[in-house]
């Protein structure tokens, strides 16, 4: 584990175990809430696409990792063979966090209204928004004593973000499927939240034109004049995840440094 992401070891999942899905490498929002949870004592298993086998697995190594499956978010049968493994190893689930997203380059540039195309759409909407659906529901057959699901939003989902385009609205879908799970699965002591994360330099944010400016701008227009910290978003996450978060569902939680909530800059800003 990175010394930048480190947090004090404790024991706040002690007991617990789930599947971190959406793992690409060590800059990964979802990698760094994987080493947390186990700095905190859970067991955690990771679900990755195969083309990161040889980034994933020492990453998984380095924190105890005791499950490993690959997936691809757009197939049911890939889907299914996933949940498989983790239902051959383990008899039960605390945990799920899903961080899984993609729209083609075609679809993440210029203009939405233009660019935007039928299958880009559709595709999106698949991976980013339905693969969560999915995801969700066979987790939640795993799910016998309650348990925990978070997901990974930007606010590009509720503003129209430069050259986010198709993928806020995607992104939209999602918190609108993550309250509706949660209303389906809280009977079941299953509670369902989003973490809305500020723009980091992620896999993710590399993919979008403009991402370094969206970096800047994020900082320079937040209320804490700061860019969004790993150890935040990994924090919050685990507040939800943990049993501190008893009672929170159906939530989006920003987690920007304060930058959702801003109005105009000022004029030292502007």
């Amino acid at each position: 584990m990175d010394d930048e992401f480190a947090m004090p070891k404790g024991e706040l999942m002690r007991g617990k175990r789930g599947l971190v899905m959406g793992v690409a490498n060590r800059n990964s929002i979802a990698w760094g809430i994987a080493a947390q949870i186990a700095a905190q004592g859970g067991e955690v298993g990771l679900a990755y696409m195969e083309v990161n086998e040889k980034r994933v697995r020492p990453l998984g190594e380095s924190i105890g990792a005791s499950l490993y499956t690959t997936f691809d978010a757009s197939s049911d049968e890939s889907m299914e063979a996933a949940f498989k493994v983790v239902e051959d190893q383990w008899d039960s689930l605390d945990f799920l966090v899903h961080a899984i997203a993609f729209a083609g380059r075609d679809q993440i540039k210029g203009s939405f209204v233009e660019n935007a195309t039928r299958a880009g759409f559709a595709q999106a909407m698949d991976i980013s928004a339905y693969s969560f659906v999915d995801a969700s529901r066979r987790a939640s057959r795993l799910m016998t004593r309650g348990g925990s699901i978070i997901t990974l939003t930007y606010l590009g989902s509720e503003r129209a973000i430069p050259n986010y385009n198709t993928m806020g609205v995607a992104k939209a879908a999602l918190e609108a499927s993550m309250r509706y799970v949660a209303r389906d699965l809280g009977p079941a002591g299953i509670r369902v939240n989003a973490i809305s994360a500020g723009a980091m330099r992620t896999l993710s944010l590399a993919g979008i034109s403009g991402g370094r400016g969206m970096l800047a701008e994020g900082r320079r227009l937040s209320a804490l004049k700061e860019d969004t910290s790993m150890e935040g978003v990994a924090g919050c996450a685990l507040w939800l995840l943990s049993d501190l978060g008893r009672s929170t569902t159906g939530e989006v939680v920003h987690v920007d440094a304060g930058f959702h909530m801003m109005g105009l800059p000022s004029d030292e800003e502007a």
